[in-house]
């Protein structure tokens, strides 16, 4: 009996949750769906995107008149590009998750919704919004087209217009970029495996086993 007292009882493994993440890490589409929040905010702010674009542009170019046809139609033109491209950009991500050809992480990483990819297109969408609404900006401002006031005025308008939204894409994701940076930060510090849960309570466990046994034996 007190050979058998003796045996230690099987150990739980201490890398436990570091196993359940490699097992996950196996499934390739599972990395699509990590950080869901940050992929809802980003893919929301994408559709909003494109029907803010999407809808400006449609309304420039059905309003486009004999007297302000030129910048009417560019600009008109440009939003509703800019509109199918940010939706290729989605469409694109989808097909390629729902195909599962990428199989390594930072490709995923890259093309998911709130990914690098993500990013880059909401900053270049910001720098044509931008460049649209300063051209506009010039041209009313020079007055390129005399005789007619009500057409700079809303030329004015639409440029005043077309540079807030710029601006405050950039600083949208100016601020999306810093917290998620912070987030990481805080995540990784506070992460379970920087603390030595697992193997505190392995060597309390061992001890009060040990004790057992001794008491046994006596």
């Amino acid at each position: 009996m007190s050979s058998i007292d003796e045996l230690p009882p099987p150990r739980a493994s201490p890398n436990q949750g570091q196993i359940q993440s490699d097992a996950l890490e196996e499934h390739t589409e599972l990395w699509w769906s990590r950080d869901p929040v940050k992929s809802i905010f980003c893919y929301c702010f994408s559709v909003l995107l494109i029907l803010a674009c999407g809808i400006g542009g449609i309304v420039l170019l059905s309003t486009t008149t004999s007297r302000s046809g030129e910048w009417r139609l560019a600009v008109g033109a440009t939003l509703c590009i800019l509109a199918l491209l940010v939706l290729l950009k989605q469409l694109l991500s989808s097909a390629i998750q729902d195909m599962q050809c990428l199989t390594r992480q930072e490709h995923i990483n890259m093309l998911k919704s709130g990914g690098l990819s993500d990013m880059l297109v909401f900053i270049i969408s910001a720098i044509i919004i931008l460049v649209c609404g300063v051209a506009l900006l010039l041209l009313s401002v020079t007055g390129e087209t005399p005789g007619l006031p009500p057409v700079l005025v809303t030329m004015h308008n639409v440029g005043v217009a077309l540079v807030v939204v710029g601006c405050l894409i950039f600083l949208g994701v100016l601020i999306f970029t810093i917290l998620m940076f912070w987030r990481s930060c805080v995540s990784s510090c506070f992460h379970p495996h920087n603390i030595g849960v697992f193997s505190i309570s392995g060597q309390l466990h061992q001890r009060q086993n040990t004790t057992s046994s001794l008491a046994n034996l006596i």
